[in-house]
C-alpha cells in the first residue's frame, strides 16, 4: 500500500485516541480475514470508555426488546406458516427481536453427528424476515396521507419512532444441531451495534454433543452490552431429573466464553454483560403425580401447579439460576401436546410410548438491571408438541447524548468497516468469509 493511502485510512484512529484522550502505545493493528472480531475489538476503544463513568455525557434510551422461544419438534415449517401472532406484529413493531428455537431438526444420530442442515435455518429466517418487514410495511401505509389530505409531521419522541424505522436486518443467526438463534434489529439501529460474537456449548451425548446445550450471542448497542442465551436442557420427567438440568445450566454459564478483544477488556462470561436474557426449552417439570397435574391443569389452578414447578423450586433453593428473574406465569403449560392438536398428550398402556404430564418447559428469564417486562405469555400455534412463548421488555441502554456526535461515529459500524478494510480493499465475498462463526442472512 502506498504511504499516502495508508495515511488516509489510519487518521480516524489517531483522531479517536485524541478524542478519548488515549495514548497510541506501541501496539499495531493488523487486518486478519480469519477473525473479524479481532479486527473490530482492536479498534473499538469506545467499549472501554463505555465502562467508565461518563456523567452528563450519557443519555439513557429505552428500546423495546422482544424475546421468543419455541421448540418446534423437528417439524419443517410450511411455506404459509403465520408468525404474526407469536412475533406480535399485527399491531406492533418492536426494536430488537431475539428468537430462539429448539429441535428445528429431529434429534437423530444423523443430525447430531452429521453436518448442519442450513436450508432449515434459511427457511426459518426467511419466514421471520417476511413477517417483521410486513409489519413495517403496514405501519408505513397507515402513515401515508389519504387523497386530498396533507402529510402530517410527527415529532420524534423516543428511539422507537416508527417514522424512522427501516427494514429489519438479521445481525446474528447461528445453528447448533437443533438449536437456532436469530437476532433482528431495525435497520436504523444496525449502525450502533458492534462486537457481535457467538459461543456454543454442547451438553448432550457424552456431555459435549449439541443435541442439548446452548448458543449464546452477544453484542454492544451504543454503550451497553447484551447477551442472549438459547438453551435446550436435559429432558425427562422422572424424579431427580431436575439435577441434570441444573448441571446443564451450570455447564453453560461456566463454559461459555466470548473473545476478550485485542487490548480491550470486553466481557467474556455471560453474567459479565450488562443485560442478559436466557430463553429456551429448559425442560423443568411439575413435581406432582401425573393425575394430579392433569386435574389441576383442567381446573386452571396455576398457583398450586407453580408451587410445585421444578424451576421455581431450584431457583428459590439456590441450586440453579440464582439471582435470575422471571415474569408472572398466567398461561397454561406449554408442553406436551399432540402435534396439530389442542389436546395434551396422554398415551397409556402402549409399549414404547412414554407418559408426558403437562409442564412449563419453555421459559424466558433475565439477569441485570434496566429491564421492565411488559408481558409474558404463550401463543397458540399447534405446529409442534410445544407452544411458543414470548416476552416484551422495555430495556434501558446507555448512549452518547448526541447520537450524531464524533463518539457515535467511532462506535458505529461505519468506523469499524473503515478500519477493517484499511489494509486492503476486500471484496464482498472476502468480507463474508471473514465471519467465521456468525451466519448473517
Amino acid at each position: 500500500m502506498a504511504y499516502n493511502q495508508r495515511e488516509e485510512v489510519i487518521w480516524p484512529r489517531l483522531v479517536a485516541n485524541k478524542f478519548f484522550k488515549r495514548p497510541m502505545g506501541n501496539s499495531s493493528y493488523v487486518a486478519d480475514l480469519s477473525s473479524r472480531d479481532k479486527a473490530r475489538s482492536a479498534l473499538s476503544d469506545d467499549q472501554q470508555v463505555a465502562k467508565q463513568p461518563q456523567g452528563s455525557n450519557k443519555n439513557p434510551i429505552t428500546y423495546r426488546l422482544f424475546a421468543g422461544t419455541w421448540n418446534v419438534g423437528g417439524t419443517i415449517p410450511p411455506d404459509d406458516l403465520n408468525l404474526e401472532d407469536w412475533l406480535d406484529t399485527r399491531n406492533n413493531s418492536h426494536d430488537i427481536y431475539v428468537l430462539g428455537f429448539q429441535e428445528i431438526v429431529p434429534l437423530s444420530c444423523t443430525n447430531i453427528l452429521g453436518p448442519e442442515k442450513s436450508k432449515i435455518t434459511m427457511k426459518w429466517n426467511s419466514l421471520i424476515r417476511a413477517t417483521l418487514n410486513k409489519s413495517l410495511s403496514n405501519s408505513r401505509k397507515e402513515q401515508e396521507p389519504k387523497a386530498g389530505e396533507r402529510q402530517k409531521v410527527y415529532p420524534v419522541k423516543n428511539a422507537s419512532s416508527s417514522s424512522f424505522a427501516q427494514d429489519f436486518q438479521c445481525i446474528i443467526s447461528k445453528q447448533m444441531v437443533g438449536i437456532l438463534v436469530s437476532v433482528w434489529v431495525r435497520g436504523d439501529l444496525h449502525r450502533y451495534i458492534c462486537q457481535t460474537s457467538v459461543s456454543c456449548v454442547g451438553c448432550g451425548i457424552m456431555g459435549c454433543l449439541g443435541n442439548k446445550g446452548a448458543i449464546s450471542v452477544r453484542f454492544w448497542l451504543h454503550e451497553t452490552s447484551f447477551c442472549f442465551v438459547c438453551c435446550h436442557l436435559t429432558s425427562g420427567g422422572r424424579e431427580g431429573d431436575e439435577v441434570y438440568r441444573n448441571s446443564d445450566a451450570m455447564e453453560i454459564l461456566s463454559r461459555t466464553t466470548f473473545p476478550r478483544g485485542h487490548s480491550l477488556n470486553l466481557p467474556q462470561k455471560i453474567l459479565n454483560h450488562d443485560r442478559v436474557v436466557l430463553l429456551g426449552d429448559l425442560n423443568y417439570r411439575i413435581s406432582l403425580p401425573e393425575s394430579s397435574t392433569r386435574s389441576l391443569v383442567e381446573q386452571k389452578e396455576w398457583k398450586a401447579l407453580l408451587d410445585n414447578d421444578q424451576l421455581r423450586g431450584e431457583v428459590n433453593s439456590g441450586r440453579a439460576f440464582e439471582g435470575w428473574q422471571e415474569g408472572v406465569i398466567t398461561f397454561s403449560p406449554t408442553y406436551k401436546y399432540f402435534p396439530n392438536s389442542d389436546t395434551y398428550y396422554d398415551i397409556q398402556g402402549k409399549k414404547g410410548k412414554k407418559k408426558r404430564a403437562p409442564a412449563w418447559c419453555d421459559r424466558i428469564l433475565w439477569n441485570g438491571r434496566g429491564f421492565k417486562q411488559m408481558y409474558y405469555n404463550r401463543c397458540e400455534s399447534n405446529l409442534s408438541d410445544h407452544r411458543p412463548v414470548r416476552a416484551l421488555f422495555y430495556v434501558d441502554v446507555d448512549a452518547p447524548r448526541n447520537l450524531n456526535s464524533l463518539r457515535s461515529f467511532f462506535s458505529s459500524n461505519r468506523f469499524e468497516k473503515l478500519m477493517i478494510n484499511r489494509g486492503e480493499d476486500f471484496t464482498e465475498d472476502d468480507q463474508k468469509a471473514s465471519v467465521r462463526y456468525i451466519e448473517i442472512m
